[in-house]
Formats: structure tokens, sequence, C-alpha cells
């Protein structure tokens, strides 16, 4: 029995800035950010904008009459979490409209999470053939004004359905793992800020890739030829094409070119949105699938999932036939270029504006916010969710 990705969908804010002009203000030279990361533009969140809207925003584009009845499991994956106790995905289970009758969970682990929440979908479809299973992957990056990761921010939201007979990329058995409790980014519960050290952060991903592509490699017999593209979680552009060149070697000549091709196919979305952390993987995947011009049914796609901490994977899927019509590129397009551009002072304020942090009651402004779900506001110590 086939499983993997159905359907696939994508959201973000309305609002970015212009990568040029945050290093021109950072007194950096551009191609530092243009080119050095690969970055041309990054989403700058409104306080109407949390992960749970995100994910709502991303995954109602997917729901129809007939997929949200067999919909039971809601898997978000999230280290933007709005609450301690209460999942994202119970608050998405009410403002989406789905049955009462399922189950709701958050899962973390940075930003490999949403690989986690797809292997355990699969599972679950395994023994449960008839049901589908809803992944969010919703975060907002956050370094900090004047830091060193400030041009690798960003924010959105990915959603997914998993089921049998997935019309999009059904994914192979075979994967390979690789966990070590290293310290190259993470959140402390008092912070509103991650804290990492970019450079470690950089070699271990490289290192973490080439353990598991290595590990993939021996379980299946598969080699770099058989792969018609590679898709990276991209935290930012250059970081993926690191991973790329350390195995391109491996390739023929006409393999590491249609790899290299593709993966500049892959990051056309992230290098204008900026991090999503663990939904940039799949961003990363959405953007080669919509802007990649030679791949077909059959084609087998590689994807690397890596999160700090560390846990990374490598596994495969096969792309299925017509899976070309599941796809929205002229929207996912007209969505991204009618974005507006805001100036770097008002980015600054924006992220520095906190919701109350004592419970005080807060209302917004969400006139100015055109997604469907926003936030409303604070009250009684409950965020109050609308729906435009």
């Amino acid at each position: 029995m086939k499983i993997g990705i159905d359907q696939i969908s994508f959201a973000t804010s309305n609002l970015y800035i212009d990568m040029a002009e945050l290093a021109n203000a950072r007194k950096e030279a551009p191609g530092k950010y243009l080119i050095g990361i690969g970055q041309k533009k990054m989403a700058v969140l409104p306080p109407t904008q949390d992960s749970v809207t995100l994910a709502a925003n991303a995954a109602e584009q997917l729901l129809t009459p007939t997929n949200r009845d067999q919909i039971d499991t809601i898997l978000f994956a999230s280290e933007s979490g709005v609450d301690q106790s209460k999942s994202g995905a119970v608050y998405l289970q009410s403002l989406l409209n789905l049955p009462t009758h399922v189950r709701a969970v958050e899962v973390k682990q940075a930003c490999y999470s949403a690989t986690a929440a797809l292997q355990l979908a699969r599972g679950y479809i395994a023994l449960h053939p008839d049901k589908k299973v809803l992944i969010t992957a919703s975060d907002i990056a956050r370094y900090g004004l004047h830091t060193a990761g400030e041009p690798t921010q960003g924010g959105g939201a990915i959603a997914m359905i998993i089921s049998r007979s997935p019309r999009i990329l059904a994914i192979d058995d075979d994967s390979a793992v690789y966990t070590e409790n290293i310290m190259d980014f993470w959140r402390p519960n008092y912070a509103t800020e991650a804290l990492v050290n970019g450079h470690y952060s950089g070699h271990m991903y490289v290192d973490f890739f080439n353990d598991v592509f290595s590990t993939y490699r021996k379980q299946t017999g598969l080699t770099l030829d058989q792969f018609a593209a590679l898709a990276f979680h991209l935290p930012y552009t250059k970081m993926g094409f690191k991973a790329l060149k350390s195995v391109l070697p491996q390739g023929k000549p006409e393999t590491q070119q249609r790899l290299a091709a593709n993966f500049a196919a892959s990051h056309q979305y992230n290098q204008v949105v900026g991090n999503l952390y663990t939904g940039s993987l799949y961003l990363s995947l959405l953007s080669l699938l919509e802007n990649a011009t030679d791949l077909k049914a059959g084609d087998r796609i590689g994807l690397f999932s890596y999160g700090s901490g560390a846990v990374s994977e490598f596994y495969s899927g096969v792309l299925q036939a017509g899976f070309q019509t599941m796809l929205h590129t002229k929207q996912q397009h007209t969505k991204l270029t009618q974005r507006q551009k805001i100036s770097i002072s008002a980015y600054e304020k924006l992220f520095e504006y906190q919701l109350p942090r004592d419970g005080s009651t807060v209302d917004l402004d969400t006139t100015q916010d055109p997604a469907k779900f926003v936030l409303a506001g604070i009250k009684a110590h409950q965020r109050q969710y609308q729906q435009h």
C-alpha cells in the first residue's frame, strides 16, 4: 500500500522586507545576505499572526467536504507553540471546523518535528488505511535584532494531508536517522529568541547529512544517480547547497547538473520567505515541485530533515502520476508577489512588539491583515481567534 503526501499548501504573512535594505541598515555589504546566505526577502509577521493562525491559513486551502470527514488525526509540528499545555492542534480542530472525533497533538523537536509527524502519520495510516492525517508545520523564526541570526529569520506554515494512494508523493519505507545531543541551537522557556552557534550548527548540519545519506545508501543500495532531486531543510539557501556539494562528486556529470538545477528550483520560495523552522524542508519540496521544469511521475526525490539539538533523517519518495494537477503554482506565485514591502524601521517595531506576558487584556487591529484567520487579542488569559 502506498502512503504519502496527498495534498500540500503554504501560508505566510503579507509583509516582507528586502534583504539588501536590511544589509544596508546593518552596515553590511548586501552581497553578504543576497549571495553569502542566498536570501532575497524575509517574511515579517504582524501581531495578528501566530503559529495557530498560520497553520489554519495553510490548512484551510486543502479542506473539502469529503476529506474533512476522513481526517481523524491532527499533528501540529512547531517550536513556536502558544501554550505550554494545550496543543495548537486543538485550536485547529475548532478553527477549521473539523470533526470532534479526532485526536489532536503537538509535536516538537526543533526543525525536525514535521518529519516526525509525517512518519507517525504513515504508521497510523498503515493500520487505518481509510483515514487521513492533517499535518501542519508552523513556526516564526526569531533570533533578535542586530544579531548574527537576524537575516535567517522568517515565518509561515506548511500543511499536508497524508493518506494512502497519495496523489503527489508516495513515501518509501526505508529511511536513515541520526540523533546526537549537541548545543547548536536552543531556546529556553524564559527566552523569546533562540540561542544559536551558527558556524557550529552549519558544520553539524553537513556532518549529519553525510551520515544519514551514507546509511540510507547502504540500506537501500540506491546511488546518487537514481535521484531526480534532493530537497533540504533550508533555514537559509546556502546551508542546503553546502550539503549538496558534499555529495555531488558521487554522481555522474549529468546527475550533478540535474541535482544542481533542481536545487535551484527548490529554494525559490525559501529565498523570498526566509526560515520556517520545521516547515522549511517542506517549503523546499513545494518549491521544487512547482518550479522544476523536468520532474515526472516515477522520479525519486530525496529529502533531508534536520532539527538542531539534534535529530536528522534522510528518506525518499516517488512522484505519482498526475502530481502536477495537485499543485497551485500560479496562486502561489501570486501570493508571494502581492505581498507588501515594509521599511526596516517598520519591521523593527513589529519585531519588538510583544503580547502581554501577564495575561492582560489586549485587542489587536486586524483590519490590516488580509489573512482568513487572525489573532484578535487576549482576554482572560485566552487567545481570541477570528475568521475574516
